[in-house]
């Protein structure tokens, strides 16, 4: 029987993680406050700040590897967000506060490449910011992770792929028959819209920062493509926690 291994929030998009052990969902929308905001860099074109952009605006670990190694914890009830990283001492934020953000932008700038547009604000959407045009939960599978990992020759932590759900007790590759179908994660149902094309971000290490394995190649090379992992839309609402059953129901 398949199950959920692993629950994870990215509360802040490209910045940081947390685990969890268990989440409520609600029809059409994200897991909560995952990519609930987003880092702007210098160069970005965001016509109406309070709607969804594309990555393309962000800050993010395909250009910026040391962000891959940021964990995160978010306080539901103070609303702030505590970012650590191997690199330096923690730093714990609101933001939504406009006075706080000059400090977390000059926390977070040595992090990110020279040569890059530099980081330049926060901001939030009226939905998560997702790399999909729909409000999307991200969906890994353990077996075809410990396929890549015996591609590659090296072992490589799930972190890598910033999935929200990552699912055992599938065999390999069997998530890539799911578009289009429909599926059961405990009490919630989704659509599953969209296999995940990876980027550089999945080459750097999430404990260093550091780019040390060329997974793209191993997608490439294995199985002839670059996708990794699904994305599910929600269509009805509900609970989902640590061994919650995952089945296929059309």
């Amino acid at each position: 029987m398949a199950y959920v291994a692993e629950i994870w929030r990215h509360p802040i998009k490209s910045h940081g993680r947390e685990a969890l052990l268990n989440v409520t969902l609600r029809a059409g929308e994200c897991l909560p406050f995952d990519r609930h905001w987003a880092v702007a860099h210098d160069a970005a074109r965001i016509e109406d700040p309070d709607q969804w952009a594309s990555c393309s605006n962000f800050s993010r670990g395909a250009k910026a590897p040391l962000l891959m190694a940021l964990d995160a914890q978010f306080d539901r009830a103070s609303n702030t967000i505590t970012l650590t990283h191997p690199a330096k001492p923690g730093i714990t934020f609101n933001p939504d506060r406009l006075e706080d953000h000059p400090r977390f932008i000059e926390w977070i700038t040595p992090l990110c490449p020279t040569n890059r547009a530099a980081p330049a604000r926060i901001v939030k959407a009226d939905r998560g910011m997702t790399d999909t045009g729909f409000p999307s939960v991200s969906l890994i599978n353990l077996a075809s992770h410990a396929a890549v990992e015996a591609q590659i020759g090296q072992a490589l932590s799930p972190l890598r792929w910033r999935g929200n759900l990552c699912l055992a007790g599938l065999s390999a590759w069997d998530e890539k028959g799911w578009i289009g179908k429909r599926i059961r994660v405990g009490e919630i149902e989704m659509d599953i819209r969209e296999e995940i094309t990876r980027c550089l971000a999945t080459t750097a290490n999430p404990n260093t920062g550091e780019r040390d394995a060329d997974t793209l190649g191993a997608l490439e090379q294995g199985w002839g493509h670059q996708e990794f992992g699904v994305y599910g839309y929600v269509t009805k609402p509900g609970a989902i926690h640590i061994d919650s059953p995952v089945e296929v129901i059309k």
